[in-house]
């Protein structure tokens, strides 16, 4: 680093992204990518006259964007927020939302910390459970910034939306984060809550469900208010975050619902067929209701697994966390991707 950094920032932790290796083509599940396609009429949602509009800022206010969200989803124009990708999101919220302190798991989504430290934010990290289950309770009257990843990731764990009523309910005068990057997988939506809680924030992405990881582009639920303090922190930082083509394709995106919707089914049907096989193997493998699955073995030590996979063209996420480090995080890709990483854990553990 430079001797002109920030002294405030010298000691920050950056989040580390999944690796997006070139040396290879590997099989890719490490980075929770949809292993399929936008919608056909996404892909030729975009032509050259669009193109050529490029050289025209983009609307601010997402306003064609915002209404076909809200109608897809039941709520008005004024709870939605737009973003670039949903860490934009929980960028703007510890900033805007985390004065009094945040807490969150000690498991879960590696940017939160990273957050938390680059604004100074006092966080406290909750241990999740023996089992990696998530109490509830421990997050009631925390009077801070809670923030809960459901589906949680790396675990692939949720709670129910009880539970979350519960947290909300229990402080009024914080704002609760539920982060449903990856809820269209067997999740349960907090969304019905934000109408009674003006503290709750449910945030979401094009990533995952979407088959838009590329496309940067993410978005929010709230009460007016609290849109209305994102809007505000964006139009003091980047007011033009998503650029007319992300817009467009975000449009073109929520008209083909059917679609996504049937390729979350196959997702979810090759999540349940790789976790049988995985099992059959031995390994030890959590309930997800996501489109990755949180695997170990006792046979072979976790960050080995990871290497020897990579050796043989597959990425996993594998994480260095004591707690977890003997666990892989594994995307589900196509059937044909996942019979091919069964092989070679066959192959792998038959020589173990």
């Amino acid at each position: 680093m430079s001797r002109y950094l920030n002294a405030s920032l010298q000691a920050l932790e950056a989040y580390v992204p999944g690796e997006q290796p070139r040396d290879q083509r590997y099989i890719k599940l490490n980075t929770n990518e949809s292993p399929y396609p936008p919608a056909p009429s996404v892909c030729s949602a975009i032509g050259e006259e669009d193109v050529a509009l490029l050289r025209l800022y983009s609307d601010p206010t997402g306003k064609n964007l915002k209404e076909k969200l809200a109608g897809l989803y039941g709520v008005k124009p004024e709870n939605v927020f737009l973003s670039n990708g949903s860490d934009e999101v929980l960028n703007f919220a510890f900033l805007a939302f985390g004065g009094k302190g945040a807490v969150f798991p000690d498991i879960s989504y590696g940017f939160y910390s990273v957050f938390a430290d680059l604004y100074g934010i006092d966080y406290t990290q909750i241990p999740l459970k023996e089992d990696f289950s998530l109490d509830y309770r421990d997050y009631c009257g925390q009077g801070k910034l809670v923030v809960i990843a459901n589906p949680n990731a790396p675990t692939g764990l949720s709670i129910p939306v009880d539970a979350v009523e519960k947290m909300a309910a229990s402080n009024p005068d914080n704002v609760v984060i539920i982060d449903e990057a990856y809820v269209d997988f067997g999740g349960e939506t907090a969304l019905p809550l934000i109408e009674k809680y003006d503290n709750l924030l449910v945030t979401r992405t094009f990533s995952k469900s979407r088959c838009l990881a590329g496309g940067r582009l993410g978005y929010a639920f709230g009460a007016p208010a609290l849109i209305a303090d994102l809007e505000k922190i964006k139009y003091s930082t980047n007011p033009y975050n998503l650029d007319r083509l992300t817009l467009q394709l975000g449009e073109a995106t929520v008209d083909a619902e059917d679609y996504y919707r049937q390729m979350c089914v196959r997702i979810q049907e090759t999540r349940a067929w790789t976790r049988d096989r995985l099992e059959q193997l031995g390994f030890q493998v959590l309930p997800s209701r996501t489109n990755f699955l949180f695997a170990r073995t006792d046979r072979v030590d976790g960050g080995e697994l990871y290497r020897m996979l990579k050796e043989r063209g597959i990425l996993v996420r594998h994480f260095a966390n004591p707690r977890i480090c003997q666990f892989n995080r594994i995307t589900i890709g196509t059937p044909e991707d996942m019979a091919t990483l069964i092989g070679v854990l066959k192959d792998i553990l038959g020589g173990c």
